[in-house]
């Protein structure tokens, strides 16, 4: 579901510097000591992993409808930093003794789900999907990130970098506002109804998983009270407004 992330969460949506303790403090192999802990970073990284799959597919499919060969080029490079991000999961998995494919099939019928109801009907709105409809997945898994050991939390947080994808889409949707202000209205409407979809898909995701939702209200991982879940959805939201002031459109 992911494809890239702005440079200003470097550790959780707001920014804020995160005081690690407990499970967060420790290195994989003692953590991992908890078998329901190794449950949910090993579903992590899977989901992490097919969603980086998707992104390097969704991506070369992008590159079909791009107007000029610069911009089929410019996503093709960023297609292929997504499936290193996938390589890099997948040999993780491989490393902790976890079948890749297998640690990634709980995941692809709601991400290909997701896919499928968002699917952009031009370049503009495939530009705007990337840059806001997988950032807040991003900003999730940023969130989760900061539960996690030290070693899965590195590595989660490298594969959530940008790949070049913030700085290209905003340019290209403002310009093409710019050229074509009724344009905004319909991308407005496009984000929307994205912030919706993927909110709605991450919160099916852990629903459907018990080690995932248990690090999340608690029990895992130093995991978050129920409030502090509302508040991590609320940082999500607010950084979603963020993005679409940054692209000219109103939230």
């Amino acid at each position: 579901m992911r494809c890239m992330t702005t440079s200003d969460t470097p550790d959780n949506v707001s920014g804020e510097a995160v005081a690690h303790t407990g499970v967060a403090a420790q290195d994989w192999t003692t953590a991992a000591a908890d078998p329901q802990y190794r449950a949910a970073v090993v579903d992590l990284l899977g989901a992490l992993a097919y969603g980086e799959l998707a992104a390097f597919e969704r991506l070369a499919e992008d590159a079909k409808l791009a107007p000029t060969l610069a911009d089929k080029a410019e996503l093709a490079k960023m297609a292929s930093a997504e499936f290193h991000h996938f390589e890099r999961l997948r040999d993780r998995l491989t490393e902790i003794g976890e079948e890749p494919t297998g640690a990634m099939e709980p995941f692809v019928a709601a991400l290909d789900g997701f896919h499928r109801q968002t699917a952009p009907s031009d370049w503009l709105e495939g530009l705007v999907k990337a840059y806001v409809g997988d950032s807040i997945a991003s900003d999730f898994y940023r969130e989760v990130a900061a539960r996690l050991d030290t070693d899965s939390r590195e590595l989660v947080l490298a594969v959530l970098d940008d790949t070049g994808h913030a700085e290209f889409a905003v340019g290209k949707v403002r310009a093409a506002i710019d050229a074509e202000p009724r344009v905004g209205g319909r991308l407005a409407l496009w984000a929307r109804r994205l912030m919706g979809e993927a909110l709605s898909q991450s919160q099916r995701v852990v629903a459907d998983r018990d080690a995932l939702s248990t690090m999340l209200v608690g029990g895992v991982a130093d995991g978050f009270d129920l409030a502090e879940v509302g508040r991590m959805f609320s940082r999500i939201t607010e950084a979603h407004t963020k993005r679409m002031a940054a692209l000219g459109l109103a939230a």
